[in-house]
């Protein structure tokens, strides 16, 4: 066996991680592409030659930085089977980006009277500047990152990606499947048929690299044919744009145009080090342990240098590190990832791969890397706590309807604030839905933690976690009253909405002091038997 020191940079199974980091990173990308340009009208030009390659950079040299980290974690504890933490452009909150931030901005600069042209620079130069606040910000937090994983038990943290994991890891690209589930659901069963049960491949070929053949040729073959219905999109013609992301002021023009989002952006910032912290913790628990305040400050710095050179989607360690530690990935997929992503922003190709390849063939992947952190969270745990993992599920689950509702192509936004301000019999489903899932990492980590103290016998610990989780209501760090999830001063809120948060900050209040009044009772607290 090799010592850890001369242990290969690549193994065979490095190309199975590889694919699967690769897909992940292009699903966000072509998200993001697809909202800003077929939903906002967004010039494909800034779009591609742009946002992209600052964007990718940024996942370049995150990439490269969790590379030489694991290298060094390898060497230090003597272990051949060290796995690189993932990094690539994140979903929820380029999704938020796109939808709440982004398109909304574009289309009021028109409104306003400026050209398309010049509506499209100011919004991209927003993107930027928004990157840049966010980049700076977590920078700061990153130093507090081992400070919150010493009092957050582990359920919280794993329960808290878990969620993540199963509705927006899971659940959407498992609707992208069955759109063309001829061949989606193909492509997922050869994933599961390697990656769950072990299956044996022909040729020893990687069980994804199989999968995606697979889904290709029974897209280009049966598509043609009629036999997917309007599944089939031909593919577009191949563009070769070039396009260096030099480091560039212009975000410094953006600043001013951040003030009315800060609100909002503060918060995205603030999630990736939550979920940062979190996904530490789930490698920790696969067996690599890596140093908290590294792997954020690291993302934290992709991500400033992204919005210097043009990005506008922010970066974040992903979820899936003990997924690609079972597919036996170790080091060298992050370095095949970051060189591909980011030369493809440079390229071209990966704006090329975003139009060509339908979301069926590249989705999944990503249902498997769901079920294996889902998973997770319950094997890491011990059993008397999977309630608490199981109750941090919710907001994650109203996370997504929320997107899913607040999305202009599924409800029109008229009739969308009709609906979320329509209070004749109370608090309205849709703004419950929306309110449950604002701040839903932290929300999730504060209703597991609570849970916990509760299985321990810890009542007044749990009061104490559940007046912190009423405090945070109260300015809409979780629970905020406002669609698009901002902060605010709760004395600041139009009366309705004032309303709305007094109610579920109370909420919290009195189960707190319900709480407290259980832990005054005589004699020992009982305790769940470990099982």
């Amino acid at each position: 066996m090799n010592s850890p020191s001369k242990a290969p940079l690549f193994v065979s199974s490095d190309f199975n991680g590889f694919l699967g980091l690769l897909v992940d990173n292009l699903s966000v990308m072509a998200f993001l592409a697809t909202a800003l340009i077929g939903i906002f009208g967004f010039p494909a030009d800034l779009v591609y030659t742009r946002m992209f390659p600052g964007t990718t950079l940024g996942v370049l040299l995150g990439n490269l930085a969790y590379f030489f980290m694991a290298r060094r974690l390898a060497k230090r504890s003597g272990s051949t089977e060290t796995t690189a933490m993932p990094l690539g452009v994140d979903a929820p909150t380029s999704i938020g980006m796109a939808l709440l931030v982004l398109g909304p901005a574009f289309l009021s600069y028109k409104q306003s009277g400026m050209d398309e042209h010049a509506a499209a620079i100011a919004t991209w130069q927003l993107g930027m500047a928004a990157l840049v606040v966010m980049g700076v910000f977590k920078t700061v937090l990153s130093f507090f990152g081992p400070l919150v994983q010493r009092h957050v038990p582990r359920a919280g943290l794993l329960g808290s990606i878990a969620g993540i994991a199963l509705v927006l890891m899971g659940f959407l690209p498992l609707l992208e499947i069955m759109k063309v589930p001829v061949v989606g659901f193909a492509g997922l069963g050869v994933v599961l048929y390697a990656l769950v049960a072990r299956g044996h491949m022909p040729w020893n070929l990687p069980g994804v690299l199989v999968a995606f053949v697979i889904g290709l040729l029974l897209y280009e073959v049966l598509g043609p044919l009629g036999w997917l219905g309007h599944g089939y999109q031909p593919m577009a013609a191949w563009q070769w744009r070039f396009a260096l992301p030099w480091p560039t002021l212009q975000w410094m023009h953006g600043l001013p145009l951040t003030v009315p989002y800060l609100p909002l952006i503060l918060p995205f910032g603030l999630l990736m080090v939550v979920g940062g912290i979190n996904v530490t913790e789930s490698a920790r628990a696969a067996g690599d342990d890596y140093n908290t305040r590294d792997i954020l400050l690291v993302e934290a710095l992709a991500t400033l240098i992204a919005g210097c050179c043009g990005g506008v989607a922010q970066t974040t360690p992903y979820i899936g590190q003990p997924a690609y530690r079972a597919m036996g990935a170790r080091t060298g997929y992050v370095l095949i990832t970051g060189v591909v992503v980011g030369l493809g922003g440079v390229f071209g190709y990966l704006s090329n791969l975003v139009e060509i390849l339908p979301l069926a063939v590249l989705a999944p992947i990503l249902v498997f890397v769901a079920v294996s952190i889902t998973t997770q969270a319950f094997v890491a745990t011990p059993v008397r706590y999977a309630p608490a993992v199981v109750f941090s599920f919710f907001p994650a689950i109203a996370d997504m309807l929320a997107i899913k509702l607040g999305d202009p192509t599924y409800v029109a936004h008229a009739h969308f604030t009709e609906l979320y301000n329509d209070t004749s019999h109370g608090i309205s489903e849709l703004a419950v839905i929306n309110v449950l899932g604002n701040g839903f990492i932290i929300t999730a980590m504060i209703w597991a933690s609570f849970v916990v103290a509760m299985i321990d016998g810890k009542p007044r610990r749990a009061a104490w976690i559940v007046l912190l989780g009423g405090a945070l209501t109260l300015f809409g760090v979780i629970h905020s009253v406002v669609p698009t999830g901002s902060l605010y001063l709760p004395w600041l809120l139009d009366p309705a909405s004032r309303s709305v948060a007094l109610q579920f900050a109370a909420a919290y209040g009195v189960l707190a002091l319900v709480l407290m009044a259980l832990s005054l009772r005589p004699g020992p607290a009982s305790v769940a038997k470990p099982q």
